[in-house]
């Protein structure tokens, strides 16, 4: 017997490949922000970025911040780190432009995506999107790695003001998607906020743990302790789901 009637997915290094989009737009910011970095050094950018040490991000998705002051802020603490001038508003305007050109055009969805997709919808459940992201914004994301058809963008840091780990923003998206909680699972590539925020609020919580480096180093008795279902690739997730 299959374990949910639902799942939602996360969309950022779950369904679509943001990793390596990141990679290639601060490619970008090295190029023309900090032409004395070696490109054996890019790879650092991408760290300090994914890490977010001063949790900017985090302050947006709980809506103390508003988007474009966490990024500047951001953006500015990564040129005091690795040698590169101070963005005033109108130096960040033209970074921020050249940097979503960049970060847009690198979409791709994760080779396991599509197939997954369609296995649950062939099982008949259904199938959504909740992310930290403004809905717009996803959306987008979303048509352009051809997911959206598939996978509606349901809740987004705008639709309550507030985002993931709060257990509301599950709730919605459970609302929204036509399925309780209890017989939802939600999708994420983050043990905190996306697997064990999703078992808080009442769902089956599942932690997709790629290959690769963390965005957070974690020990073996941290992942145990979160307990929630972990999986490697979209791949495995229809035997953890009962298909």
């Amino acid at each position: 017997m299959r374990r949910v009637d639902g799942v939602l997915f996360d969309i950022d290094d779950t369904l679509v490949d943001t990793l390596g989009a990141f990679r290639h737009a601060l490619a970008g910011v090295a190029r023309r922000y900090l032409p004395g970095l070696p490109e054996e050094r890019h790879g650092e950018l991408l760290a300090v970025w994914r890490a977010d040490a001063g949790g900017h991000y985090a302050a947006y998705t709980r809506g103390e911040v508003g988007f474009a002051e966490q990024r500047m802020t951001r953006a500015n603490e990564l040129h005091a780190l690795f040698g590169g001038a101070p963005l005033d508003e109108d130096a960040y305007a033209r970074w921020a432009d050249e940097f979503d050109e960049d970060f847009s055009g690198a979409w791709a969805a994760h080779p396991d995506a599509g197939a997954l997709v369609d296995r649950l919808l062939a099982a008949g459940l259904a199938v959504g999107a909740l992310s930290n992201a403004d809905v717009a914004k996803q959306t987008e994301k979303l048509e352009r790695t051809a997911l959206l058809d598939r996978v509606p963008m349901l809740v987004g840091i705008d639709t309550l003001g507030f985002g993931k780990p709060d257990p509301r923003v599950f709730l919605e998206a459970c609302r929204r998607l036509g399925t309780a909680p209890e017989r939802t699972a939600y999708v994420g590539d983050e043990l905190d906020v996306d697997a064990v925020a999703a078992r808080k609020a009442g769902l089956l919580g599942i932690w997709v743990d790629r290959p690769g480096a963390r965005r957070t180093p974690l020990t073996d008795d941290e992942i145990a302790a979160a307990d929630v279902v972990v999986i490697e690739s979209l791949g495995q997730l229809p035997d953890v789901l009962g298909l």
